[in-house]
This record gives structure tokens, C-alpha cells and sequence, in this order.
């Protein structure tokens, strides 16, 4: 084989080896977020047409149970309804991130889920319950739900509706870098959160570095507000 044979074949590899690497930094750079947008605008779709069916309107709070009403057997208050595997429950927003930033809030934490918008991880409370609700979104690809994850600050608002409340959070110090086997960043009482006993808690979670899984960045924030829906938007979507 000549020398320019040889010249001719490596040129050409690396013209080959070049492409694939330019088509592979399109398909993660855009395709993964054009393949996001319509899917999270199908969640966010299926969300509406839920909450469409039903009145909204605030739910009554539970009475105390009482002593007699123990004694007498009353029919306790029915468990709700269990999210579905993989399916939108709420929306969240994050004024932090800029004007329009809402992603749709599915149960499980899996892969697929998470091309879908945001992940919440099964085992861990609903809005506003006592408790620590979880919830995981990309870094990067699938849209960048929180490629801005670092610029989270204490006092941020996080809003949370399931279609009948408001719930507001605020984030209570900046992220928390971790590893990913660290689960209990989202124990009921997150550990390393400086939270000193049971509350209503929120944790965020994501990949760290931007481009890379082997840490987590991690976000607590505890329950500042509930109101109805029917009110319409909280105060803090401007603070």
C-alpha cells in the first residue's frame, strides 16, 4: 500500500470519526430537547385536561380526629388517591430560572420519566405533606430543566400546584454537593440539610458536574405558604 494510500484512508477515517462526533453533539445538544419540548408539553397537556374534569377548588382540611370519634368507629378520612407509575401529578416553577420556567412533575424517578420533565421519587411525601417531597430533573439534555441549578439561593421561591393548591417553598441554603449513593439527602428528614426534626420539606436534585453524573447537586427548602388555586398566583412568582 502507497504512503498516499495511506494518507488518502487515515484522512478520510477521520473525516468519518469527525462527523459522528459533530451528529452525536447535535442529537445531545438539540435533538434530546426538541424530543423534550413535545413531550413535556404532552404532560403538561395531560395535567390540564385532569384537572379540567374535575372542580378546582381548595380542598377542606381534615378535622382533628377526636376521642368519641375513635370510640364510636366514624369512618376515618380515605388515603389519596396513589400517584400513577410514570404519569404528571403537578407542575413546578422556579421564578429564579427566568420567566416561563415550568416543567411538569411525573411519579418515578426512571430514565424515560425524566425525558419527560421533572421525576419524583417514589417513597417520599406529596406537596405540602409532612415529610420531604423529592423530586430530580436533568442537568443537561431532555430540555435543561436545571442547567441553572447553582444560581439557587437562600430565600428562592419554589412553587408547587397540583391543580387545587398552591404550595410555596423556600430554598433554605445553596446547593449541596454530594454522591449519588448519599440517599439520605431524601430521607423525611433530610440529612446534612441543618433541618432539626419533622417539617414540610422539599428536595431538589440534579447531576453535577453540568456535563457529567458522578455528583449530585442537591436543594432543601421547607413549606412557607399554601393557598387555594382559586386565588390565583402567589406573591412569590414575583418576589
Amino acid at each position: 500500500m502507497s504512503v498516499r494510500l495511506i494518507v488518502r484512508t487515515f484522512s478520510e477515517l477521520c473525516i468519518t470519526i469527525g462527523a459522528l462526533i459533530v451528529l452525536f453533539v447535535v442529537y445531545v445538544l438539540f435533538w434530546t430537547g426538541v424530543k423534550a419540548a413535545g413531550a413535556t408539553e404532552g404532560q403538561i397537556d395531560d395535567l390540564q385536561r385532569q384537572w379540567a374534569r374535575g372542580a378546582i377548588s381548595a380542598p377542606a382540611p381534615a378535622p382533628a380526629p377526636s376521642a368519641s370519634a375513635s370510640a364510636s368507629g366514624a369512618p376515618k378520612t380515605p388515603a389519596p388517591k396513589a400517584y400513577r407509575d410514570g404519569k404528571p401529578f403537578a407542575m413546578l416553577y422556579i421564578p429564579r430560572f427566568g420567566k416561563g420556567w415550568d416543567w411538569p412533575i411525573l411519579e418515578n424517578t426512571e430514565v424515560k420519566t425524566l425525558q419527560k420533565g421533572l421525576g419524583h421519587y417514589r417513597g417520599t411525601a406529596r406537596p405540602g405533606a409532612t415529610g420531604n417531597f423529592a423530586v430530580a430533573g436533568h442537568r443537561r439534555t431532555y430540555g435543561d430543566p436545571f442547567k441553572d441549578f447553582p444560581k439557587l439561593r437562600p430565600g428562592d421561591p419554589v412553587l408547587v400546584t397540583d391543580g387545587t393548591t398552591w404550595f410555596t417553598y423556600r430554598i433554605d441554603k445553596k446547593p449541596y454537593r454530594t454522591v449519588p449513593s448519599d440517599i439520605g439527602v431524601i430521607d423525611p428528614v433530610p440529612r446534612k440539610s441543618g433541618f432539626d426534626g419533622p417539617g414540610r420539606y422539599l428536595t431538589l436534585t440534579t447531576c453535577d458536574p453540568e456535563w457529567g453524573s458522578s455528583h449530585r447537586l442537591i436543594a432543601w427548602a421547607h413549606l412557607d405558604a399554601t393557598q387555594p388555586v382559586t386565588d390565583g398566583r402567589p406573591a412569590a412568582f414575583h418576589s
